[in-house]
């Protein structure tokens, strides 16, 4: 079985090779709305940033402050300054992770504002989940530009 500590480091170090790749394209086709789900290449690798450090401040019962609107991050250098923190606030979570803290509840709402018990676990999952979801509209974007996109074979990361 695997361990979703092991696969949220996973998401780690793939996103990690997607911003590099990112970093090759210019300024310009970063941020062209592509009409995509949050428009640009950009926007999308902000939300998943962004739904990350959402969740981990739900798990650790902490007031969410949102960051910058995806029009403020006007340089890699802004966008990477986010990966990382978000990566550290992940990485800080998953050292003090016990099978007993995944199995602690949380009351959260679904999509039709009902309260819905769940466990970390769950919303670990979700986390996942999300970004695997963007990272495969990165892909069909990066193919439409002609990039082949990242490797993520999962032994050779």
């Amino acid at each position: 079985m695997v361990d979703i500590s092991e696969l949220l480091k996973y998401n780690e170090k793939v996103r990690r090779k997607y911003f590099e790749t990112f970093t090759k394209l210019s300024w310009d086709e970063f941020t062209k709305n592509r009409e995509a789900s949050f428009n640009s290449i950009r926007n999308i690798f902000i939300h998943t940033l962004n739904a990350v450090d959402y969740w981990l401040s739900f798990l650790q019962k902490e007031d969410f402050k949102p960051g910058r609107k995806f029009e403020e991050y006007m340089t890699f250098q802004d966008v990477k300054e986010q990966m990382e923190r978000v990566g550290k606030k992940m990485s800080n979570y998953l050292q003090g992770l016990s099978p007993a803290k995944l199995k602690e509840t949380y009351l959260a709402t679904d999509d039709d504002n009902k309260p819905v018990e769940v466990t970390a676990e769950d919303v670990l999952i979700h986390v996942f989940e999300e970004e695997v979801h963007h990272r495969g509209e990165l892909i069909a974007l990066l193919w439409q530009m002609g990039i082949e996109p990242p490797l993520m074979s999962w032994k050779n990361l």
